[in-house]
């Protein structure tokens, strides 16, 4: 059984992750908010932009190319799309990664590799 491509950065194929959430949130204006009445003003500037948070457990090779990606100023980023079905692409750029060490191996550690990814 072939399992499905989640994530492609750059054209490279990544692992299967340990989980993948997307978020498709909206992004307001501020000069939206509430008006005198009570009554809720939404200036909607974006719809649908995406924030993937993800987690994978890795080899210390994997673990060394993710972090490369994070110091990049953005990725081409081919991803799984719930609402469509279908992959998508998009650039994006890296938030909040962390590396821990799950277990130590001969092959230099098993890492649980964990970010976001925000859309640009």
């Amino acid at each position: 059984m072939a399992f499905f491509q989640y994530l492609n950065f750059d054209g490279v194929d990544l692992p299967l992750p340990d989980s993948y959430e997307v978020d498709m949130a909206d992004k307001e204006a501020d000069s939206g908010g509430e008006t005198e009445a009570g009554t809720v003003q939404r200036d909607v500037v974006r719809t649908g932009v995406v924030t993937i948070s993800v987690s994978f457990s890795v080899t210390q090779k994997w673990m060394r190319l993710l972090t490369g990606y994070k110091q990049q100023e953005k990725i081409r980023v081919g991803f799984f799309d719930p609402e469509t079905a279908s992959v998508r692409q998009t650039e994006m750029y890296v938030e909040g990664f962390k590396a821990k060490l799950k277990k130590d191996t001969s092959y230099k550690g098993l890492w649980i590799v964990s970010f976001t990814l925000k859309e640009m």
